[in-house]
């Protein structure tokens, strides 16, 4: 499992400062951030994927993924052919999709939205089979398709894992109230990237009834049991990235990275003490 940290909060590094930042919190890698005014774009995705991974390789960093633009959702996009194109040129294996809502209240049908995305990933599917590059959905809680791994299933289920995958967030899967170990048992056949980042529940108050809040805190002072989810990781022989997301928020680049150094070693920690106990 390496463990690597999704760049979008850094979108204002060049190739040497991801390293350094890369070093100074003791990472394997990135989530890549490709997207319009990040180092590695879809415009130049051509040019700077050789680069950058050149002078990962001298560093001891890697890049098993891609985060593509939020609106890479159809297999037409006109990004997704030469992303996919560069990616698979430069040995990285696994891209995360942006995501469809649905709303019932304004007339869209659950099933009907269900069909319609299936027949995008089946145009990805096969661009994955062109390219190598395994194309991935993420679970979201809240009115997106997907919102939990029993939802993803809808999406996934029949697809070949070799081209298709699960990229499941124990945040949002404890949002949702869905168990750890049934969770990722039902995409056990698809799990390919996993999201850390943990969630603090508040209550809002709506008058005679109540409702509940949430706001992404840094891992270990939230609601999701980690020691269960890399111990349920490590059950199932999952190997592949996990992905740091740190969404908390803070007012000062110095507060940021004050809470991500002790978050990555957190996870590095619980990582490790999953891993001894098989």
């Amino acid at each position: 499992m390496k463990l690597v940290f999704f760049s979008k909060a850094l979108q204002d590094k060049d190739i040497p400062g991801l390293i350094e930042t890369a070093h100074e919190l003791g990472l394997d890698g990135y989530d890549l951030a490709v997207r319009d005014g990040y180092t590695v774009s879809p415009d130049n995705a051509s040019e700077m994927f050789p680069v950058l991974m050149k002078q990962f390789a001298k560093e001891g960093l890697c890049v098993p993924m891609v985060t593509g633009p939020t609106d890479l959702v159809s297999h037409t996009h006109p990004a997704a052919a030469p992303l996919m194109s560069a990616m698979g040129d430069n040995d990285v294996r696994l891209l995360k999709l942006g995501y469809v809502m649905c709303d019932p209240t304004k007339g869209e049908r659950y099933w009907r939205k269900v069909d319609e995305l299936r027949k995008e990933l089946e145009g990805w599917a096969k661009l994955a089979e062109t390219y190598g590059v395994k194309v991935c959905y993420h679970t979201h809680s809240g009115p997106y398709l997907g919102l939990n791994c029993a939802a993803l299933m809808h999406l996934l289920q029949g697809f070949d894992p070799k081209h298709i995958g699960a990229y499941i967030d124990p945040g949002h899967m404890t949002i949702d109230g869905e168990p750890y170990a049934l969770g990722i048992d039902m995409v056990r056949e698809y799990l390919s990237i996993v999201a850390l980042k943990d969630v603090l529940f508040t209550r809002d108050d709506h008058g005679d009834e109540g409702g509940h809040g949430r706001q992404f805190v840094p891992a270990g002072r939230g609601a999701v049991r980690w020691s269960e989810v890399f111990a349920e990781l490590v059950r199932v022989g999952f190997t592949g990235p996990i992905s740091v997301h740190a969404e908390y928020k803070v007012n000062t680049p110095e507060e940021f990275r004050a809470l991500l150094q002790p978050e990555v070693e957190y996870f590095k920690k619980k990582r490790e003490t999953a891993l001894k106990g098989t």
